[in-house]
């Protein structure tokens, strides 16, 4: 899903630094999440009415958040030989079966709830 020359780029730094001892699956995923808490933190208790203003407000930051989400899902994704472009298709076929537009149109019902 990233331009070749980005994941390239990413997985050099990783390798001058020797980070490839840290990174099992396992602290990759443990990592993913504690990034997506801490992308989580900027929005916590905030009213709907507030996104806009913390979006403004921390913008910088939550790109960080988020590029640091991408970033380790990327190295997840190499080291386990994952095509994130695959296997989003595949899950878009799942969904399209589990959420069917005639059921799921509209409504936020987890798919074995639909009527």
């Amino acid at each position: 899903m990233l331009p070749k020359e980005l994941m390239d780029e990413l997985l050099m730094f990783r390798r001058e630094r020797d980070w490839e001892q840290f990174h099992s699956s396992k602290n990759l995923s443990v990592s993913i999440c504690i990034e997506a808490a801490e992308l989580l933190e900027h929005f916590q208790w905030a009213k709907d009415s507030e996104l806009e203003d913390i979006l403004l407000n921390n913008r910088e930051e939550i790109e960080s958040e988020i590029a640091d989400i991408a970033i380790l899902l990327a190295y997840l994704c190499n080291d386990l030989n994952v095509s994130l472009t695959d296997a989003i298709r595949r899950k878009i076929a799942i969904n399209n079966v589990k959420y069917p537009v005639d059921k799921a149109k509209g409504v936020s019902t987890k798919y074995d709830r639909l009527k």
